[in-house]
């Protein structure tokens, strides 16, 4: 069974135990000022998660697909990528320990086909300090699991992760560990939970790839280990509690199920080896650069596992509409690409070879994910583009390094200034000097360094409004931002034409940002008429709400406005602004599909005495024009 079979039978699997497949959520988040990306499969479930209602019902299964920029520079070992697909089964209220855990045994067992003598799992050690008891019932449950299966499960008490790096296996098959390991909230351990939010323990579950896999430097094997014997394939979350105050949780009614399984790492673990970059989605990648460059994987293996996992997730970057940039996921995207094309350079591949594996990668996903064969042709000249920049960048770059080379020596300011302001990579830097027989000067890592840390600080300063939020979390700025946004949508289409269509925003603490389409720039006269309306809209208190509707219903008769390119499922969210006073049968002044969320009523955005400004009108991109707004 091949990772795409792997796939198709897990979402086939829980559909036919009446679960909804819906579809993934891009990984290039849209209005989400807390996260550049989709960084887990459980993130697009979050307010589910908290309470609010599914439009599919209590019972979800998707393959989300996922991108962690963090990780960027991991990628090279045999199991860090940037881009993986998460399996994931939801209940929402619906069953919850003895179905997930026998359903999801099964899976991996019976039809995966894995060895149910590698499988180890991770249970949920209580806190008696805040009268939280250990979990019995995944205990029991897991027992029955391997003793059907011929497997004595032996529970062992370990406690924290040190504390399995000391003492080890002891014989064990079901490990119970403390909240650092085996308690899901959105902050963490129980501690950090917030106040408020569901949570609870969980299970997970990890395939041993031998002794032969262990580094003992990490301490004693254990499934929690980082040693590399072990791989967690699976994690279910029972959220059976909620917070309500310091120290203090209650149980849930309706507690929910969140489980999530590595794709890839399920498939690593069918195929008995713990590098992912042998599996049916990856191998044919390391396959096209092996015959591109003429040399093996075994003797390039870091530079190949680079390309292949920056170029997947540069690929579905593209699929969501991200294009190379100097800003946010843009640049994410750049830097993942020029990379990628850099361990081209050490594996003797110079000429254009981006279109090439970016159609091996289409290939791969063509078929499970339509939107990657509908957008084919711009996914490749979005790659061929910046591959030729960049090798201009290089040109660029190599003839400041001349001139600066002319005296004999580059210091680190220079090498930084190559860096920053030519895209000029550091090692080509040192390989350059090298090749001319000059010095670099004796400090000039420190100073490149201290450089790095100012860019950081910066960087960092700019993005504290950005992503202080956490995974999935809102302010109140935000909201009145969001629903800022909805209202300028329409006020832009009453005064410029029904052609206004949204291109794209994003969504500080500080500022609302809009892509439209539009030919030409739009007057002043034309702006200040848009925040008249806007302010005019926001005075009459207006009051929203949401409903569900079948798609085809929101955007054909009932006219709902979207976002240009935006794919929906079945059924979509629409939120609807309008005045209490007026008649029951009047149209609202905003009616549009979004997830939300929003203030309560628009007289909010005014609080503090603040208007709604518009403070630049600029060209985007060819044929759509960009706002930014503020409330001020």
């Amino acid at each position: 069974m091949n990772t795409q079979e792997i796939r198709r039978a897990y979402l086939n699997y829980f559909s036919e135990r009446g679960h909804v497949e819906i579809a993934r959520a891009p990984i290039v988040l849209r209005d989400d000022p807390t996260t550049l990306f989709t960084g887990s499969g459980m993130q697009p479930m979050i307010p589910y998660l908290l309470g609010e209602e599914h439009p599919q019902g209590r019972r979800i299964v998707d393959s989300q697909t996922c991108l962690r920029a963090q990780d960027v520079d991991e990628v090279g070992d045999n199991s860090h990528t940037t881009f993986f697909e998460m399996l994931g089964n939801w209940s929402l209220g619906d069953y919850f320990k003895k179905e997930q855990i026998d359903w999801i045994s099964e899976f991996i067992f019976d039809v995966v086909g894995l060895d149910p003598e590698k499988v180890y799992v991770s249970c949920y050690i209580g806190n008696k300090a805040l009268g939280i008891p250990r979990d019995d019932d995944a205990i029991e449950l897991w027992s029955e699991v391997f003793r059907s299966r011929g497997i004595e499960p032996t529970v062992v008490e370990i406690g924290s992760a040190k504390d399995g790096d000391k003492n080890g296996m002891q014989g064990g098959r079901i490990f119970l560990y403390d909240g650092g390991e085996n308690w899901w909230s959105r902050n963490g351990n129980e501690e950090n939970t917030p106040v408020g939010d569901p949570c609870g323990p969980d299970s997970e579950m990890f395939y041993d790839f031998g002794e032969q896999y262990h580094d003992s430097s990490f301490g004693e094997p254990h499934p929690a280990s980082d040693s590399g014997r072990f791989m967690e394939i699976g994690n279910n979350v029972f959220m059976a509690y909620k917070k309500i105050g310091d120290g203090q949780f209650e149980k849930l009614e309706k507690p929910n199920v969140d489980h999530g399984s590595g794709l890839e790492r399920i498939a690593a673990a069918k195929l008995g080896d713990p590098d992912v970059f042998k599996i049916s989605l990856m191998w044919p990648i390391i396959e096209k650069l092996q015959a591109l460059s003429g040399k093996t994987y075994e003797e390039n293996t870091e530079s190949m596992r680079v390309i292949a996992d920056h170029l997947r997730a540069a690929t579905f970057m593209a699929v969501d509409g991200c294009v190379p940039s100097n800003k946010q996921q843009g640049y994410v995207m750049r830097r993942l690409l020029r990379r990628a094309i850099l361990k081209a350079f050490d594996l003797g591949i110079e000429q254009n070879f981006l279109e090439e594996i970016t159609a091996v990668i289409a290939d791969l996903y063509h078929d499970d994910f339509p939107e990657v064969a509908e957008k084919r042709t711009d996914i490749i000249a979005v790659m061929v583009k910046e591959e030729k920049a960049f090798k201009q960048t290089l040109r660029k770059g190599l003839k400041k390094f001349d001139q600066l080379a002319a005296d004999g020596a580059v210091t680190g300011e220079e090498v930084f200034t190559l860096y920053d302001t030519f895209g000029f990579p550091i090692e080509l830097s040192e390989e350059e000097a090298l090749r001319r027989e000059i010095s670099l000067s004796e400090t000039w890592r420190q100073e490149f360094g201290a450089r790095m840390a100012e860019q950081r600080a910066r960087s960092q300063t700019a993005a504290k409004g950005t992503f202080k939020g956490g995974l999935g979390g809102q302010t109140l700025q935000h909201k009145k931002y969001h629903t800022a946004t909805h209202l300028m949508y329409q006020a832009l289409r009453d005064v410029l034409g029904d052609h206004v269509v949204q291109r794209g925003s994003n969504i500080t603490e500080e500022r609302l940002r809009f892509d439209f389409s539009h030919d030409g720039k739009v007057t002043r006269e034309q702006l200040d008429e848009v925040e008249a309306i806007v302010n005019r809209e926001i005075a009459k208190d207006l009051q929203i709400s949401f409903a569900e509707y079948p798609t085809e219903e929101a955007t054909g008769p009932l006219g709902a406005l979207g976002q240009f390119g935006d794919r929906y499922g079945d059924t979509v969210k629409v939120y609807s602004m309008k005045d209490p006073k007026s008649p029951e049968d009047e149209r609202p002044f905003s009616f549009e599909i979004c997830g939300g969320p929003h203030v309560d009523h628009t007289a909010q955005l005014h609080e503090d005495g603040k208007t709604f400004k518009i403070t630049k009108e600029e060209s985007s991109s060819s044929g759509v024009r960009r706002i930014k707004a503020v409330l001020v």
